[in-house]
């Protein structure tokens, strides 16, 4: 969420920003609403303040027996009672219209991020081999409903579209990949395990900037009858919303940071926008399981940050030994939250494209001001607020479909990457239960 003050200290800058983004000049219409909501807090304070100056009033004319001075000063006095909470309300209002306006513009990119429309100005700036694009072979889908160990058909039943059933040695492929991700950025990067909520509330949703924005997109769990008036809680889209909101309504210290915390946990996307988008297949779930990266630093830490956290996310493709690239994405295909964002495209042979594995994105204050996180600086220079980071660590689902394709034998049987070695319990192929 934008600052006003840092709006109205440079408009110029803030509408140039939200130029790259591809967005109309929006300085002049907000610094007008924050006009109108000092006017309104302005009114709702002068009359409260001539409120308590005829009531000093009032006691000098009573003492001066000044019977007809104290009455119209009382009637004054209850006239301003009366018209004070229009004047509050008034107020309110005028906060609350500036609010959901600022909640509603996204954050403003760095000066390095390349400008552009969409995903095709993205900038490829590396790349890894691993054990080499293999052209070609079948997909994912089609390895796996072959040895029927991934059932789309039954969990259409369960729970309809975007839904999968993994079995036997697939599904304990998975469970290995998700372990292995933790242990790496548990053992090797510094990060902190956590086992978060998966239902959270609107203001949990709303500091990570899932809502309002995001809404349609997201899955609601609505109260039962046992909890009469209870909230309704959200489904949480990725680890990233309970990890961030981990330092909501605090003051650090300094010296508490950089935090790091990382999660495995399932996800939930209503996946709104994608109609007709990756229906076949497991690339676009509506529940998918993720590692999540999330970092909460000083504002001078989080560059350097986010450098340290994508590497972290490579760290697993390259154990795993998958070709991948690593592209900067422009400023008209990142997402509402971020300043300036790396994505992981994996190589799928099946497809014979790279795909999203891995988002990392810095946030910069954007999510600790909706969230009002701060922390205390070094020596009592003050308090500011913390900056956010979130990563993918990676999508699990989008893992087990890369080490599906990518290992894959023309028996249509599957090897293990070494690295899950110690999660498999010796098996080293996956294969059907009949073969």
């Amino acid at each position: 969420m934008h600052d006003i003050r840092i709006i109205r200290d440079n408009p110029a800058a803030f509408d140039e920003g939200l130029g790259k983004r591809g967005l109309e000049p929006l300085s002049s219409a907000l610094i007008a609403l924050d006009d109108a909501r000092k006017a309104a807090i302005s009114a709702a304070q002068g009359a409260q303040e001539r409120r308590n100056a005829l009531s000093k009033e009032i006691g000098a004319a009573k003492k001066a027996k000044d019977e007809p001075r104290a009455q119209a000063l009382m009637a004054e006095v209850a006239r301003l009672k009366e018209e004070a909470p229009a004047l509050e309300a008034a107020a309110a209002e005028a906060a609350r219209a500036l609010d959901e306006r600022l909640a509603a513009i996204p954050n403003t990119p760095k000066a390095e991020v390349p400008e552009g429309r969409d995903e095709s100005d993205n900038v490829e700036i590396r790349r890894f081999e691993g054990r080499g694009r293999i052209a070609g072979g079948r997909q994912h889908f089609e390895l796996g409903e072959a040895s029927g160990l991934m059932d789309f058909e039954t969990a259409a039943k369960l729970s309809g579209s975007r839904f999968v059933v993994l079995k036997g040695q697939l599904a304990r492929l998975e469970r290995a990949l998700g372990q292995f991700m933790l242990d790496l950025h548990t053992t090797e990067h510094g990060y902190t395990e956590v086992a978060p909520p998966l239902l959270v509330r609107d203001e949990v949703m709303f500091g990570t900037a899932q809502l309002p924005k995001f809404r349609d997109d997201q899955f609601a769990a609505m109260p039962g009858s046992a909890e009469p008036g209870a909230p309704t809680r959200w489904l949480i889209p990725t680890a990233e919303v309970p990890l961030t909101n981990l330092v909501r309504e605090s003051i650090l210290s300094e010296e508490e940071l950089p935090l790091r915390f990382t999660a495995l946990t399932p996800c939930f996307r209503a996946e709104a926008g994608a109609a007709g988008r990756d229906t076949r297949g497991m690339l676009r779930q509506h529940q998918f399981t993720k590692v999540e990266l999330v970092s909460v630093t000083a504002p001078e830490q989080s560059e350097e940050e986010h450098e340290r956290m994508l590497a972290a996310a490579e760290a697993v493709l390259k154990k795993l030994d998958l070709p991948y690239r690593v592209i900067t994405l422009c400023t008209g295909d990142m997402g509402f939250a971020s300043q300036k964002t790396y994505d992981i495209e994996v190589w799928l042979p099946g497809q014979e494209t790279f795909r999203e594995i891995s988002s990392c994105s810095v946030c910069g204050d954007f999510q600790a001001r909706r969230m009002d996180a701060r922390f205390r600086r070094r020596e009592g220079r003050g308090v500011a607020h913390l900056h956010t980071l979130n990563g993918s660590g990676v999508a699990v689902g989008r893992a087990l479909i890369a080490v599906m394709e990518n290992y894959q034998n023309p028996d249509g049987s599957v090897t293990v990457p070494s690295a899950l070695a110690p999660y498999m319990g010796g098996i080293t192929r996956i294969e059907g239960p009949h073969a």
